[in-house]
């Protein structure tokens, strides 16, 4: 037991920490590892320089461990939930429904009248949350079925999804511009107030998950085994979906809508941690958390022919994520029930 507790937790924590420590170097500006190091512990004494190309990544690692934390926690809890091996954190909506609030605040301008209420994030977050609310309505009247819960996901994923294409379509050029970047997903914030709301808003829904670990085992079991064995069925697959999807919301509301992590990462952990989501979860986590940062120490590296623009983090994932979802399937992993 305590092998294989090492073989998985040695390589995950020891991945975190190598991408933490290392993200900050990668950026088109070249800056030494002991000028960054001089930096972080004596700021006074250090390059001016250096002290500001600190400020800068340091938040924006800090987000990318803390969103794909997020999303791989949620997709993981999602898969398990909805029976679903291709359930992401979006399956159910969210995406959606932020991307539609954020395009309404970038096309009206929501911000002059209603100040950080009517910001993107806010406005993101705030459609999320409403989506939310109604798919709980619906899956309430279908007494919490996975296929209702699916159907009725897809369902308002392709209303949102047709709601903000109108947006698109009545906006102007420059602002169209700036919503395709923001669906493309992007961790390029500025201070660490991102962070800490982003932070704040997660916490709770990760205790609830963590905390439903064990009746998680016994959902992937299906509904009327967990609850010969004691599990409050109904009552977990609400708290899962709404811890799920306001994980979700709250990442979506910082970085716009990011592809596959939520999908890949808890594949790929399911192969070393086994079934049991006392370890997949935290496990997803630590992943998620570093596979995004990896992305977008790599996204940051790069730039577009030309224009000198920097590669969205959404891209990376998407283009890197299915083949590696492929790899896995071809090599005989088995998904989630």
């Amino acid at each position: 037991m305590r092998r294989r507790a090492a073989a998985v937790w040695v390589p995950l924590v020891a991945a975190a920490l190598l991408v933490a420590a290392l993200a900050p170097l990668a950026g088109p500006v070249h800056v030494p590892a002991v000028e960054l190091g001089r930096a972080l512990l004596d700021p006074a004494a250090a390059d001016p320089g250096a002290v500001r190309i600190l400020a800068l990544r340091l938040p924006r690692v800090a987000l990318g461990l803390l969103v794909g934390a997020f999303l791989a926690l949620s997709g993981a809890a999602f898969q398990t939930l909805l029976g679903n091996p291709l359930a992401t954190p979006y399956t159910v909506g969210v995406a959606a429904a932020g991307s539609f609030g954020a395009f309404l605040a970038m096309a009206l301008g929501t911000w002059r009248l209603l100040g950080p209420a009517g910001s993107v994030p806010a406005m993101a977050l705030a459609f999320a949350v409403g989506e939310l609310a109604l798919l709980a309505a619906l899956a309430r009247r279908a007494r919490w079925g996975r296929t209702a819960l699916v159907l009725a996901g897809v369902t308002l994923n392709f209303l949102f999804a047709g709601a903000t294409l109108f947006v698109r379509l009545l906006a102007e050029p420059f602002t169209l511009q700036a919503m395709d970047r923001w669906l493309m997903g992007g961790l390029d914030v500025v201070g660490w107030r991102p962070v800490a709301t982003a932070g704040l808003l997660g916490l709770p829904a990760v205790v609830v998950l963590l905390g439903g670990a064990g009746a998680l085992d016994q959902l992937a079991l299906g509904g009327a085994v967990a609850h010969g064995r004691g599990v409050a069925v109904t009552r977990w697959r609400a708290a899962v979906l709404g811890a799920g999807a306001w994980l979700t919301a709250a990442a979506v509301a910082q970085t716009g809508p990011i592809a596959f992590v939520g999908l890949v990462v808890p594949h790929a952990v399911r192969t070393l941690a086994g079934a049991s989501h006392r370890r997949v979860l935290p496990a997803s986590a630590l992943a998620g958390g570093a596979a995004l940062a990896a992305a977008d120490a790599l996204a940051r590296s790069l730039r577009l022919p030309g224009g000198g623009a920097e590669l969205p983090v959404g891209l990376v994932t998407a283009l890197v994520g299915g083949p590696v979802f492929l790899l896995l399937l071809f090599r005989g992993v088995r998904p989630t029930r």
